[in-house]
């Protein structure tokens, strides 16, 4: 480093570890800063925060988080002794003692009184029961998508969230990457005429029920596989589940419309101003050969149609989105370009820089919405339609037919199967 690190500001060192996905030692001036002197954020006033299973994605969510000077890092929770160690690590550079705690069980973390709010960056399976705990103990919550792996997760959650009155923000960041705002603005500004369709760029839906070969299970202290497993059908441990390779197992995961519709199909239902309901119709696509393909098409209630696809994208970036209207089409993906129908539409574009996987935007409205109580953008509530109807396409899917739902009640029309198809069997012991 160029410079002597006892001038180094708190703010550039964590943006340094950030974008290099490395830590360096901590600058001295640190605890003076965390004392709240030199003008810094006072004690009083910070947020004391904690997380929940951070690695890989849930590891940058909270560089970006640490990045404030309001945030107090006292906690983390997680089944792997490695990552309890990383944590503890980060916290001895970032604040110089040895004050910062770490739990093998996420109760023993959220029944602290001192803790203000909460990341939960597990694998999906815990998202919805980790997040309704936290509510139940008082906690802001910041959750990496999908938010829950059913109808009923989803539904629960919500309900959770607004009756324990916390602050929750699911982590489809795009709600706050400037290209995908200024595409849903351009809709809503009725500058593409009556909208017709949108498009949410998905995944390839299926699962798999087969079980990895069986391994050697680690001690309970190195990684507690009971408690990973969590509210999940028991199977035998393989590394590669919580080295990440849980998805695509139906148990764990909830298929490629979820995995990447919890961000596009949120954005479409958030540019049509659907944001309180789901599309009462959906229809799996077939192959010429009457094989499965990977498309499910939806209608909402006024006759907008919902396509859910992975392939004909103009190469914009990940998880893309298309806005039709009577008198023009615009999409955008994460690259931040964006592109239009024609020329009259051309002038309201702009680039924007940030790419639609960064955090930092969304993870800094969390942290002023936890200070003034306003509600997110990714709300609970608006976060759980956008699952729901993933969930609905993915239920059509996997039954090979069209399905009718009922938005209001939330649940399909004369039809036994789908409607079992909205829950998952818990392990005993785990309930909503």
């Amino acid at each position: 480093m160029s410079v002597p690190q006892n001038s180094m500001k708190r703010r550039d060192f964590l943006k340094t570890a950030a974008l290099t996905g490395t830590m360096v030692s901590a600058p001295s001036v640190m605890a003076g800063k965390v004392l709240g002197l030199d003008g810094n954020t006072a004690p009083s006033e910070k947020i004391i925060f904690g997380t929940i299973g951070v690695r890989s994605r849930g590891w940058g969510d909270l560089q970006c988080f640490l990045t404030h000077e309001n945030i107090q890092y006292v906690a983390n929770c997680d089944i792997r002794r490695d990552q309890r160690e990383r944590n503890m690590d980060l916290a001895k550079q970032l604040y110089g003692d040895n004050s910062f705690k770490t739990y093998v069980d996420m109760n023993e973390l959220l029944i602290r009184d001192d803790i203000d709010a909460v990341l939960i960056a597990t694998g999906d399976r815990w998202h919805t029961m980790a997040s309704i705990t936290a509510a139940k103990h008082g906690k802001d919550v910041y959750c990496e998508k999908p938010l829950s792996l059913t109808i009923e997760e989803s539904r629960a959650l919500a309900n959770a969230v607004n009756r324990y009155g916390i602050i929750y923000q699911a982590g489809t960041q795009r709600r706050n990457i400037g290209n995908f705002m200024l595409a849903a603005k351009i809709v809503q500004s009725g500058k593409l005429g009556k909208i017709t369709e949108v498009h949410a760029n998905t995944l390839w839906p299926a699962t798999t029920h087969d079980w990895l070969p069986a391994q050697a299970e680690p001690a309970p202290a190195d990684v507690d596989w009971d408690k990973w497993l969590g509210p999940c059908p028991w199977r035998p441990f393989n590394q590669r589940y919580i080295d990440g390779g849980w998805r695509g197992h139906f148990d764990f995961h909830g298929g490629g419309i979820l995995e990447w519709g919890s961000h596009t199909v949120d954005l479409c239902q958030w540019a049509a101003m659907k944001d309180d309901t789901a599309p009462v119709r959906y229809e799996p696509q077939f192959n010429e050969d009457g094989s499965k393909g990977g498309e499910v098409h939806a209608w909402y209630a006024d006759g907008v149609k919902l396509v859910m696809r992975s392939s004909g994208w103009l190469g914009l970036g990940t998880c893309s989105a298309r806005y039709v209207g009577e008198d023009g089409w615009i999409e955008t993906g994460d690259s931040g370009r964006m592109a239009v129908s024609d020329d009259a539409l051309r002038g309201e574009l702009k680039y924007f820089g940030m790419p639609g996987t960064s955090p930092t935007t969304h993870i800094a409205e969390f942290i002023d919405c936890v200070k003034t109580r306003r509600n997110p953008a990714a709300n609970a509530n608006v976060a759980a339609q956008s699952h729901i109807a993933s969930h609905c396409a993915y239920i059509a899917w996997q039954l090979g037919r069209a399905v009718e739902f009922d938005p209001v009640k939330e649940e399909f029309i004369n039809d036994e199967e789908a409607n079992r198809m909205r829950s998952r069997a818990y392990r005993d012991g785990y309930t909503l």
